[in-house]
This record gives structure tokens, C-alpha cells and sequence, in this order.
């Protein structure tokens, strides 16, 4: 790796909880002059937010620890093309002087495209990627399969550097023919010491009263947004099959979903088994999720998502469907939990029926989630970026000799989710 110093952009949607971290360390890296532009301010100022149903202002810092920009957007805000429509960042491209800038805004945004010519134009190394580990969309459609299997080659190879969260997503970039030197894998994290010291701070009795559970009650954990796709009705109904003594469901999130959980889980005769606490803001959550024992995620598509390394840090062992492929990098089977198939919910509740009945496997699956986490931190994350940015600028200048890119799983990230210092 050299030793340069590179003048690095970040270019974001908008702050996130689980980037700022990141931002921070990338900060302090002897190895970068780091600059983050945000497309818009959502998440740090007050907005709504419609998969919430709610108006959502995240309650621990974002724009703190790293000089930040706001480029003023005049796209609707919508998740659309032009939701994100942000001229400004020409101008900041084209006059910045950078060796590398690195877009999060995702390639259906018109943003990513005045990035990608601006810097392009500019002879600076473009470094973009994906989290999914799979051409098949959300909704299933048979068109944009086809559209990505033809156009996704091309537009990676846009990229001086592709940026992948997983050893997943690494694959699908393979299969797509990009060569495996022009990826990096940045595996995806959350920010391990922050949930670690503010879960050991936690009082897991008194959080677990508050909920109105039992010591001797198993707590099964679900914390997304109560989505289709996020299945939460099979984890109701697994959850009423399995029939587990002295047991109780607790659902973390809000959406469209909760109306229907609520008039189930009373159908089902186990209203007195279920909470749901609605939308939990940051700063709360680490105690929940010390005050349960299983942790279980059975969305048909979530490609890399943060609750698992929120789940494992905290000693949960996570119960996953086999769909988050994204995260197989953690959640290995009888060792830091257990994989089911998406959509059958009778191995689901099989499944909660085996683990529930067996206390000390439970605490061993935990002890190794949380210890699986240590080299699945921030740490090794930054490592990863400065190596692709490397890789980028040396490739982007023609350098005979380009740094090879990581795929151990030792070396891993995918950034995500102020002050100007």
C-alpha cells in the first residue's frame, strides 16, 4: 500500500447513523484528507420518513468528528431519479482537486451521474458498488433481471474501483465478469465500541420490566421496518406454532405492517406474548437488544443488513433466512446461529422451537456471535477503503503496478449509513 496521502469525497444521500462513525475514523487516517458532501440533510434534521410512518431525526451525532458539505438539492426528495438532483457537486468535483471521490448515492439517483462525468472528466478515480448479491429484484419483475444481467457490466466497469459489503455481493461481481482485482470488499459494520459500551450499560432487568418480561422469559428479538418484505407475519405465526413455554416476541420498527401484526398475534391467541414497541430511536437500542436471547431476521430481501451486526455485538445469536445472503459472512450455522429457509414457516418455527428449548446453546451461539464480531469492526472497514482508494488512483493514473484487492474475510467493509472540525 503507499504511502500517499489522498484527497478523498464522500458523496452521501444523507447522514446516516451507521456511516458518521465511519466518517470519523476515515478522518483521523494518516492516509486520507478526507471531505463528505451530503445530498440532502434527512436523518439529522427532523423528516418524514414514509417506510417509518413517522418523522425520524436520529438521536446520536452525525455530523460530528469530519468536515462535512451540504450541496443544496433541487430534486423533489423522492426516491426517484431526480429525488436527488444536487448541480452543485460539478462545480465541487470539477474544482476540488481530488484524488478519489466515492459515491454512496446509488446509480439510480441523478447525483451519482453528475459525480461519475464530473470526476471522470476531472481524471479522478470513481469508486461506487452495490450491497445486493442478487439480479433478482424486490418485487420479482422478469424485465429487470434481464435489464441488469445485460447493462450491470457495463455500468461497474464505470468504476476505477467496485466497493462490495459481502462476500455476496463479491460473487455477483464476479459472475457480472468484473475481474476480482478491480473489487474490494468493504465489508459493511456498525460501530462495534459505541454498542459495546452502551450494552454493558445497560440494565437488562430493569429494560426487560419495563417490556414486561419475565428473567425466566426467552426474548425473541425482530428490529426492521414492518415491511412485506421483511416478513414479520411469518415470524408472528412461526412463533405461535412453536409454542415455546415462557416465551415472548418483541417486534422493533414501524410501517404499514403493524396494524395487521397487532389484529394477528389477538387471531392467534398470543397478544399477551407479543410487544411492539414501534420505531426505537438509536441511543435506546442497545439495551433491548441485551435484554432479549435470540435475534431472528426472516426477510425475503434485505442484501446486507445492520441489524445482524447490531444483533451479534450484542451477544445474540441470530436466527436468519437463507435470502440475507449478505450476511453469511457472519451468521454460520451452530456456531453463531442458525439459517432457515425464506418463507416456510413451519421450519421457522422448528427452528425457534429447538433453540428456545436449549438455554445453554443459546448462550454459546451468543458468546461466539460477539466474538465473531471482532474482526468485523470499523477497523478492519477503514483498512479496506484506503487499500480500494489505492487501487482506484493508481488505476486511474496508469500505475504498471496496482494494489491487489482484498477479499479475505479478515479484511472486510461497506460503508452506510458536523461541525466541520
Amino acid at each position: 500500500m503507499s504511502d500517499q496521502r489522498y484527497r478523498v469525497l464522500a458523496v452521501a444521500a444523507h447522514p446516516v447513523q451507521y456511516m458518521a462513525p465511519i466518517f470519523r475514523r476515515m478522518a483521523v487516517q494518516p492516509a486520507l484528507d478526507l471531505h463528505v458532501s451530503y445530498c440532502t440533510l434527512r436523518g439529522a434534521v427532523p423528516a418524514h420518513d414514509p417506510e417509518f410512518s413517522a418523522n425520524i431525526q436520529w438521536d446520536v451525532p452525525l455530523l460530528e468528528g469530519y468536515f462535512w458539505s451540504h450541496v443544496s438539492n433541487r430534486g423533489s426528495g423522492a426516491e426517484s431519479f431526480l429525488g436527488l438532483f444536487n448541480p452543485g457537486l460539478w462545480n465541487l468535483i470539477r474544482r476540488g482537486k481530488f484524488d478519489a471521490v466515492f459515491c454512496f448515492t446509488g446509480y439510480r439517483r441523478a447525483s451519482f451521474w453528475i459525480a461519475l462525468l464530473a470526476a471522470k472528466l476531472s481524471k479522478t478515480a470513481f469508486l461506487f458498488g452495490t450491497d445486493t448479491t442478487t439480479l433478482v429484484p424486490r418485487d420479482g419483475r422478469p424485465w429487470k433481471i434481464i435489464f441488469k444481467k445485460t447493462l450491470w457490466p457495463h455500468l461497474f466497469r464505470l468504476a476505477d474501483q467496485v466497493i462490495v459489503p459481502s462476500f455476496g455481493s463479491f460473487a455477483l461481481m464476479l459472475s457480472l465478469g468484473i475481474a476480482k482485482e478491480h473489487i474490494s470488499l468493504t465489508p459493511f459494520v456498525v460501530d462495534n465500541d459505541w454498542w459495546t459500551e452502551q450494552a454493558a450499560r445497560s440494565d437488562r432487568r430493569a429494560t426487560r420490566q419495563a417490556l414486561g418480561v419475565s428473567e425466566r422469559d426467552l426474548v425473541v428479538l425482530f428490529s426492521a421496518k414492518l415491511q412485506s418484505w421483511k416478513r414479520p407475519l411469518d415470524l408472528l405465526r412461526a412463533f405461535a406454532a412453536a409454542g415455546v413455554p415462557n416465551s415472548v416476541l418483541v417486534f422493533i420498527g414501524e410501517g404499514p405492517l403493524r396494524a395487521e401484526i397487532h389484529s394477528e398475534a389477538a387471531m392467534l391467541g398470543i397478544t399477551s406474548s407479543v410487544r411492539i414497541l414501534g420505531f426505537i430511536n438509536q441511543s435506546q437500542l442497545p439495551a433491548i437488544y441485551s435484554s432479549a436471547d435470540l435475534f431472528v431476521l426472516p426477510s425475503s430481501y434485505d442484501p446486507c443488513p445492520a441489524v445482524v451486526c447490531e444483533a451479534m455485538v450484542c451477544g445474540l445469536p441470530v436466527l436468519l433466512s437463507d435470502k440475507i445472503r449478505g450476511r453469511f459472512d457472519l451468521v454460520e450455522p451452530g456456531r453463531t446461529g442458525e439459517i432457515f429457509p425464506c418463507g416456510d414457516v413451519d421450519a421457522l418455527a422448528s427452528s425457534l422451537r429447538c433453540l428456545l428449548g436449549d438455554r445453554a446453546r443459546l448462550t454459546t451461539l451468543g458468546a461466539n456471535a460477539r466474538a465473531r464480531m471482532a474482526t468485523w469492526s470499523p477497523r478492519e472497514n477503514v483498512a479496506a477503503i484506503v487499500e480500494a482508494i489505492s487501487c482506484a488512483v493508481a488505476r486511474r493514473r496508469g500505475h504498471d503496478s496496482v494494489p491487489a484487492a482484498s477479499s479475505d474475510s479478515d479484511s472486510p467493509i461497506s460503508v452506510r449509513g458536523g461541525g466541520n472540525p
